[in-house]
């Protein structure tokens, strides 16, 4: 061994200087991808944009010029060159259902449908193609985007008679777009025992004609008294929808998704699924269960970082109220067009308390669920109680999902508490044609889809689509962030519009912030993860009219390039 050394020594200095650059300089260390000849927009501060991106073992490693990043250029480095695109750091869908994303393309999609007549139309074409009492599933209607209402409705919506017409031996449950309701034949009711003598659950209400017969309308909560149906039916391998939704999500540039509620086994497929390396996107889990059942998962699945930083788990996920399209979101004063009621409380606020204390007691961030301004009103009571009960603790970036509508007086609580307002772009164009009209003018525009209210108080504002409640597009939803354009050309209070830049963080690096994931991802900063999309078209810089038609032509996670374009 000495011999051999003493050998080597005159090898020395040739070493040293293969591992300098021409002038003396270290050489530069060479990427496994590099990402050049186009627009790259970090969203770091330190370095905001750049022509191209290295990237290695997984993590940004340099961005700069086509020069400077040509350095990093290896005999195995692969080099895409991006013909004057975009760069962007991955999507990171910031409230959205995972699971769900996947499921709703094995039902029927009902989002486009424009009447009951079509969705009747098409649940008589499922019947045709199914086995006897084989359950029919469907998602995405919507009354207040039907054309018309139907002769005979309810609160706006039909009675199930016709579809119970066309499928007389077949169950049938379609589910509202917002998730918040759910309709049922007399199939289905008849085997979920449902009657007239039905009472309505708490924080839920079986929706009941002039003379006390159910209309097929389940609200809230009371779409759990179907669940003997959904159990009854054939069960479906949950690894095929949560495979569909990877495909999914990566076609449309997201690298990190935000799931706003998964039960211990849904965690559980999640890491058999990142073991076997079947899912790309990273996934960040809020916890959802019963405060007896959280209690028991709360210390067992905290998980941060698992499978390489594809999975984490350290948030819990809860309701206080519904949805508005629903008549359920928690209002302080009536539903102007329902002035019978003021919406639905949907779980005890002694048991949200009780789940603060489990979060703080766990160190888990919460996440509830908040559409009306008293239900919003409420959780940040609850909040602000448990921050105070802990004052040797700070930055607790517990969160708000949704937050649509607020009373101005409650607009700067988030900053002040430190509340994240995890909020949906695409919901505030899609709901536009009906909020004046469940809160009036006046209601609407000072509280509904406040985001430069919320900004300007120094709160973080998060961007998602709540999928499958809307498309999960990336693109649809930063264009309605950017516009606020509904269907028919009007612009929905345009004062709130976020500006592209901030579009752009509030899907970036304020989701990021949001799971305290600032540190690895959000921009495309030196050492943080390699998760970059590659888009067709500038959505800064083009006419606003342009952004729609904009595409992913890559979507790259921890350097690897998981989609392209065909």
């Amino acid at each position: 061994m000495l011999d051999r050394t003493i050998r080597m020594l005159p090898l020395l200095p040739l070493l040293a200087l293969a591992a300098c650059g021409g002038d003396g300089a270290p050489a530069a260390e060479a990427a496994d991808l590099i990402l050049t000849n186009g627009r790259v927009v970090t969203v770091d501060e330190a370095r905001p944009e750049g022509q191209a991106i290295a990237i290695k073992d997984g993590r940004v490693l340099a961005v700069g010029s086509v020069a400077e990043i040509a350095a990093r250029r290896g005999s195995s480095t692969e080099v895409i060159d991006l013909e004057g695109r975009l760069a962007i750091p991955g999507f990171i869908e910031g409230h959205a259902h995972y699971m769900g994303v996947g499921d709703a393309q094995i039902q029927l999609n009902l989002m486009d449908t424009e009447s009951w007549e079509e969705i009747v139309s098409r649940v008589e074409e499922a019947v045709a193609a199914a086995q006897p009492g084989e359950l029919i599933r469907g998602r995405g209607w919507h009354q207040e985007k039907w054309t018309h209402t139907p002769t005979g409705s309810v609160e706006g919506i039909p009675t199930h008679h016709t579809l119970s017409a066309i499928s007389p031996d077949n169950p049938v449950i379609l589910v509202h777009a917002s998730g918040h309701a759910a309709f049922a034949n007399a199939k289905a009711m008849e085997l979920a025992d449902v009657t007239r003598s039905t009472p309505d659950p708490m924080g839920g209400e079986v929706l009941k004609d002039a003379g006390g017969e159910p209309t097929g309308l389940f609200k809230e909560t009371a779409e759990d008294l179907l669940a003997p149906v959904y159990a009854a039916a054939t069960p479906v391998d949950p690894r095929r929808p949560a495979a569909l939704a990877n495909q999914e999500l990566v076609s449309k540039g997201i690298t990190s998704f935000q799931d706003a509620g998964a039960s211990p086994s849904t965690v559980d497929l999640y890491k058999s699924m990142i073991d076997a390396g079947e899912l790309d996107v990273r996934l960040w889990v809020m916890l959802a269960g019963s405060n007896e059942e959280l209690a028991e998962a709360l210390p067992r699945y905290r998980t941060v970082g698992y499978g390489n930083d594809h999975l984490t788990v350290r948030a819990i996920k809860r309701y206080i109220d519904g949805a508005l399209g629903s008549h359920g979101a928690w209002l302080l004063a009536p539903y102007t067009d329902l002035p019978s009621s003021s919406g639905l409380n949907t779980v005890p606020i002694a048991d949200l308390e009780e789940t603060a204390r489990l979060a703080a007691a766990n160190d888990y961030q919460l996440c509830i669920h908040a559409i009306g301004d008293r239900g919003n009103r409420e959780v940040l009571d609850i909040f602000e109680q448990t921050f105070a009960a802990h004052p040797e603790r700070s930055d607790w970036r517990w969160r708000i999902e949704h937050a649509q509508h607020l009373d101005p007086a409650d607009i700067p609580r988030f900053a002040e508490l430190g509340v994240i307002a995890s909020m949906q772009g695409i919901h505030a164009t899609s709901d536009a044609p009906f909020v004046p009209i469940r809160l009036g003018e006046q209601r609407a525009q000072d509280g509904a889809y406040v985001w430069q209210s919320l900004l300007k108080s120094g709160a973080v504002v998060m961007n998602g689509t709540d999928a499958p409640v809307e498309d999960v597009d990336p693109i649809a939803n930063y264009y309605a962030t950017v516009s606020r354009r509904t269907k028919d050309g009007s612009v929905f209070y345009p004062e709130q519009r976020m500006s592209r830049l901030e579009a752009l963080k509030s899907y970036t690096v304020w989701p990021a912030y949001g799971a305290f994931e600032e540190d690895v991802k959000g921009s495309l900063a030196p050492g943080k993860l390699g998760d970059v999309v590659v888009l067709s078209k500038d959505i800064l810089e083009v006419p606003e009219d342009e952004i729609p038609s904009t595409r992913v032509v890559y979507t790259i996670i921890g350097g690897r390039v998981v989609y392209r374009a065909p």
